[in-house]
């Protein structure tokens, strides 16, 4: 894709970072490793594939892209921004402005589409090599090399669902079996000039085959290394999302439980304890950020942490809709994760109530008002310089509150397995079968949920949608579960501001609004001699 080249060696320059105390890379210099020596082993191999866990939240390391677009770091509060799940309360630095407003999804020269679109490429690609090239070659089949193939087959076909799931109309709000999908592309090697768009069929059908191959390797598979590669537990994960989406409901309920085996629910304290490490119980994948590999101003904390210490956050913490969070009940401890009566001192808040008590409804004399600014500035950390606001978000805390430290990213939570099962069974009409799954989150949360409460389908759906919006706030979820459930947005009772916000105020249902759907990259359009500006969404 993007007719750049896309060669190999451009995942062994992220290799680099994390392999240089290896043998192969002291001895050989890393600008002319070819792609046969990359290939000629399961440890070299292996390397590419640590060059993929650290692309995958890192700044960006390809030829063409642009490292203010840091993969998941940036990808999942965005697709947050977009579909108004997380509120921004100003234009703080404009960093995600042209998100809110839908005006960079919807243009196809925008960066954030051509990093999306190159990335998953790239991952496409680079599985592909490894996965031709154990096909073609004579490797002794071991548990090492089940593990390796295990997550080339579910990167593809991880980074396949991002990108239908992005580039092409929902497949349970269009007509699958004719709506263009991506290019489907499959095989290795340059130069790589592209390919025609699928159907959104044709990228489901191969998107299956691939995360089946990876959960048949990893039966075999020696065990990951840790959270940032991918495990059979993830590759079920991925398995639910894709069969969700689709769905393909018996099939999303039944993977969802196997993802989350062994991977047990947070308690209170680890709950609200920030978000900010893949050591917690219920986090299944996620990419582990040491101090070398730090995005700082491109951090995934820096987009959606209070306390992280950048400009972004100082004037613009991030907020819950009102009408979300004020159906939290007092029995729930989430609701100690946003501050609904944090005093507004920002004076270029977009509600024009911030600056002083006398504009914050909720105070009504200064002392008052800069004491409760104060409390949470010692509480959680943040620097005299952060502002706060009105149903901010500490959810996602910092390590080191108060700097630009790195923290992890998380990709998948149990959390959200137990809520894909609880919406797959909703959606078969098994009501005591959705009762229970949405129990073992709700009882988790809510010292007083009641499962019984819920005894239709309408009512169940009604729950999960609330509880995936409440639980998973911030983690990237809202965007795809719109275009899943089919609607619009409307801001009219969330908090946020229409002069902030212009067009994402309001957005009709994706079913009638191909708005929804990302723009193709000019580039792509430009460089793929089967692609042309008619085949643009």
């Amino acid at each position: 894709m993007i007719r750049n080249k896309i060669l190999l060696l451009l995942a062994m320059t992220a290799v680099v970072i994390v392999g240089c105390s290896d043998d192969y890379l002291d001895t050989v210099p890393t600008d002319s490793i070819s792609e046969d020596a990359a290939l000629s082993s399961t440890d070299n191999m292996m390397l590419i594939l640590n060059g993929l866990h650290r692309m995958t939240y890192a700044q960006n390391q390809l030829t063409g892209g642009t490292s203010s677009r840091s993969g998941e770091s940036y990808f999942i509060p965005s697709m947050d921004a977009i579909a108004g799940n997380t509120i921004h309360s100003s234009p703080g630095n404009g960093w995600m402005s042209a998100e809110t407003r839908w005006t960079s999804h919807t243009n196809p020269n925008t960066t954030t589409n051509f990093n999306l679109w190159f990335q998953r490429y790239h991952f496409v690609q680079t599985a592909n090599t490894i996965i031709n090239k154990v096909a073609e070659g004579d490797f002794v089949v071991t548990e090492d090399l089940n593990n390796i193939l295990g997550q080339a087959y579910a990167y593809r076909a991880n980074s396949y669902l991002k990108l239908v799931s992005t580039f092409s109309k929902g497949y349970l709000i269009g007509t699958p079996s004719t709506d263009p999908g991506v290019p489907l592309l499959l095989e290795a090697g340059t130069p790589y000039d592209g390919g025609p768009r699928g159907t959104v069929e044709e990228v489901y059908v191969q998107m299956e085959k691939d995360i089946d191959a990876a959960i048949e390797h990893f039966k075999d598979a020696s065990d990951p290394d840790n959270k940032s590669h991918i495990s059979i537990n993830a590759a079920y994960g991925i398995k639910a999302r894709i069969a969700l989406s689709k769905g393909d409901w018996a099939t999303a309920a039944e993977s969802a439980a196997l993802a989350r085996e062994g991977f047990p629910l947070l308690s209170k304290e680890d709950w609200l304890s920030g978000f900010n490490t893949y050591d917690l119980s219920e986090v299944i994948w996620g990419g582990h950020v040491i101090d070398t590999e730090s995005n700082y101003f491109q951090s995934y904390f820096y987009f959606i942490s209070f306390a992280f210490n950048g400009s972004l956050n100082r004037s613009n913490p991030k907020l819950i809709s009102k009408e979300l969070y004020d159906r939290i009940p007092a029995t729930d401890y989430r609701n100690e994760a946003w501050l609904p009566l944090a005093p507004n001192t920002n004076p270029a808040a977009s509600n024009d109530q911030g600056g002083s008590y006398e504009t914050d409804p909720n105070y009504d004399n200064e002392d008052d008002f800069w004491d409760a600014w104060e409390d949470i500035i010692t509480t959680y950390g943040a620097t005299t310089g952060h502002n706060t606001h009105p149903y901010m978000n500490v959810k996602f805390k910092p390590s080191n509150p108060g700097s630009t430290d790195p923290d992890d990213v998380i990709y998948m939570r149990s959390s959200e397995m137990v809520l894909i099962e609880a919406e797959a069974k909703a959606m078969l009409n098994d009501i005591s079968g959705a009762q229970d799954a949405l129990d073992i989150l709700g009882s988790a949360r809510d010292s007083a949920f009641d499962k019984t409460a819920f005894s239709t389908q309408a009512e169940l759906m009604d729950e999960i949608k609330w509880q995936r919006r409440v639980e998973l706030w911030g983690e990237g979820f809202s965007y795809f579960d719109n275009i899943r459930w089919d609607e619009g947005i409307d801001h009219t009772n969330s908090g946020a501001s229409l002069t902030l916000y212009q067009d994402g105020f309001k957005q009709e249902k994706p079913s009638i609004n191909d708005e929804w759907i990302h723009k193709i990259p000019q580039q792509e359009i430009d460089a793929n001699p089967y692609i042309s500006e008619a085949d643009q969404n």
